[in-house]
């Protein structure tokens, strides 16, 4: 049986080495997932439609391939598949068949049209882990609608509770990365992890069901909780935080903008006497207590304006390092990629090294770098060498 080339491999063991997953994906979601449990050492075979994965074609910003190509892609291999035709679909039969655990995320009822829904494999592959991520999962007058990240971003009421004040649709944030497609293909790396485990246990693979909108809702939870029970929905601040005052940005003297946070009374004294200077704060009763501050927002936030627009970053720095206040910089994604806390690994591209945020858990299985993402279809002859379907007896 072909294997994977052993250069992409890592000198030492990884959790997954061994475990193969069969990933009929695309955009965002289910590769993240995937490219996931690749890092951890699963050989995943990325079953693309014809004309490709279309998050191959959502840029070109690095060295000719798509940003979210690279980032999600890495360590897989490749082959094009035309579902609909009996050969091929019969081929990708046969890799099921083989795999530990089969990940879609394909529009709803997709897989059941093509004979591939998750139950019934798992009936003919009793040890088979699938996992199914959709928009707005398999229940309720919804779940038909199709779901990107942007409209989920909206309907489960993130874009309400993130940009500044105000009213109207002009005033809304959209989080501005794929926050719901990241969420969801993290929860469903979660899933997967936990039912191989559970198949440790009890030789039997199980069902894993995602969804992007219940992964926003999930996200939700605090303002969730503070409108149901508390009767009212957080307002939107812009860069302040909805219960906690002083917690935002601030912009000093020379134009650099800082945001700080108090967390408890011991913070907000120390921040009051070494940072404010401004010692009759204490004993004023629109600062006794977090929620007073809240209440007396405009006050005591126009407090820390004055004093932070009366400094330079550098002294307002000295003082919040002194009174040990958190605090961090606004920084625009330049900053970030020269930020000396950024760990990076190289990755190859179009024959050219670039340079990859590394996994934000360290483990002692982290490789030196991070395999290539495939051509188009890079693997499939190989692969269809591999699962070809048994010669007829003669």
């Amino acid at each position: 049986m072909p294997t994977p080339d052993p250069s992409r491999r890592p000198p030492s063991p990884r959790p997954l080495d061994g475990v193969l997953v069969v990933a009929l994906e695309q955009a965002v979601a289910a590769p993240y997932c995937s490219s996931r449990l690749a890092d951890a050492g699963a050989r995943v075979i990325k079953v693309e439609r014809k004309e490709g994965d279309f998050a191959r074609g959502y840029d070109r910003a690095v060295h000719g391939e798509s940003s979210y190509w690279v980032w999600i892609n890495r360590g897989k291999e490749s082959i094009a598949l035309d579902v609909k035709e009996p050969g091929d679909l019969a081929l990708l039969r046969r890799m099921i068949a083989r795999a530990d655990v089969f990940l879609q995320n394909l529009a709803p009822g997709a897989t059941e049209r093509l004979g591939l829904g998750s139950a019934a494999l798992r009936e003919r592959h009793p040890r088979l882990v699938t996992c199914d991520i959709s928009g707005y999962g398999d229940e309720g007058s919804q779940q038909g609608l199709k779901a990107y990240d942007l409209l989920v971003q909206a309907e489960s009421g993130l874009v309400t509770v993130s940009g500044a004040p105000g009213r109207g649709v002009e005033s809304l944030g959209r989080i501005g990365v794929s926050l719901c497609d990241i969420s969801a293909g993290l929860n469903a790396l979660v899933g997967i992890q936990q039912a191989l485990l559970q198949r440790e246990r009890t030789g039997r693979g199980s069902g894993v069901k995602v969804s992007l909108f219940g992964s926003a809702a999930e996200l939700m939870s605090v303002p969730y909780l503070q409108t149901r029970y508390g009767g009212k929905a957080p307002e939107r601040v812009g860069l302040k935080h909805p219960t906690i005052a002083p917690y935002g940005a601030f912009t000093c003297a020379d134009g650099r903008d800082i945001v700080i946070s108090i967390q408890n009374e011991r913070e907000w004294r120390d921040f009051v006497r070494l940072v404010l200077r401004r010692p009759a704060l204490l004993d004023d009763p629109r600062c006794a207590g977090n929620a007073a501050r809240v209440a007396h927002r405009a006050f005591v936030d126009g407090v820390v304006a004055e004093v932070f627009g009366a400094l330079a970053s550098g002294e307002a720095i000295d003082r919040l390092t002194e009174a040990q206040t958190a605090y961090g910089n606004v920084n625009s994604v330049h900053d970030l990629v020269e930020h000396p806390q950024l760990r990076t690994r190289p990755m190859p591209v179009q024959g050219r090294t670039v340079e990859l945020p590394a996994s934000p858990w360290g483990v002692e299985w982290e490789p030196a770098a991070f395999a290539e993402a495939p051509a188009l279809d890079a693997q499939g002859a190989r692969i269809r060498a591999e699962f070809a379907a048994p010669a007829a007896d003669g």
